[in-house]
């Protein structure tokens, strides 16, 4: 396990996963461009990766790991956002 940083945005962005009755798992700790949260809602997982929005957009680009993995999860539902209407767009389609 690494001691990763965590986004500014992540623990907001938990907070309102869980007020519309997702289960949220915090992941950014297990490294190798791992996504942040695993969130569980209405039977089906999903895979968040956070980038803060109030980050320059070169602060916002995946880092090498989280390219590999992207890629290599390609068919599965594995996300990138910054917002919790992003979010809720995902797991309401």
């Amino acid at each position: 396990m690494f001691n990763a940083r965590t986004d500014r945005n992540q623990k907001d962005l938990v907070k309102a996963l869980r007020g519309i009755g997702a289960i949220v798992w915090p992941t950014h700790r297990l490294g190798g461009g791992f996504p942040d949260l695993l969130v569980g809602f209405k039977k089906t997982f999903y895979l968040f990766e956070i980038k803060d929005p109030q980050q320059p957009p070169s602060g916002r680009l995946l880092t090498g790991p989280e390219e590999k993995f992207f890629r290599m999860f390609l068919e599965y539902p594995v996300h990138k956002v910054e917002t919790f209407l992003q979010c809720y767009d995902i797991l309401t389609k």
